[in-house]
């Protein structure tokens, strides 16, 4: 596969993006094994975007490793900083009536419920516990 290819901007609200993220893949002694590339694999077609360590490699051996995961799993290499390769690719959309392997999402503290014509009708709320303040019921001084 061909390494996908980004707009600057798209590359910059990527970048922003995977500020929060946590590494989903460690590269170890073995380096780029087929296990994983099927990891990383899974990995974006799961979250879309991922951060890869690759402790330990020298800096120009770590782009070489980002460009050849780019390559092979058809994705962009967002950045390479310090010993983080951050990838992206698209998640592919499910395809009607298929099978998803994953149950549909419940909804959470705020789900919104359709009417029967298929319209948002309503948002139902889940019930919160009372919030106490730490010197509820003492006297004021």
């Amino acid at each position: 596969m061909a390494e996908l290819k980004l707009a600057h901007e798209h590359r910059l609200r990527l970048r922003a993006q995977a500020h929060r993220l946590h590494p989903m893949v460690q590269l170890g002694v073995a380096g780029l094994s087929e296990a994983v590339f099927q990891e990383i694999d899974r990995a974006l077609r799961a979250h879309g975007l991922i951060k890869v360590r690759a402790a330990g490699a020298q800096r120009a051996t770590r782009e070489d490793l980002a460009r050849a995961m780019a390559e092979r799993l058809g994705a962009a290499r967002v950045q390479v900083i310090g010993n983080t390769v951050i990838l992206f690719r698209p998640v592919p959309e499910p395809v009607a009536g298929a099978p998803s392997g994953s149950p549909a999402p419940q909804g959470g503290p705020a789900s919104r419920v359709s009417g029967a014509d298929g319209t948002r009708s309503a948002v139902h709320r889940a019930p919160t516990a009372l919030r106490r303040s730490p010197n509820r019921g003492l006297p004021q001084r």
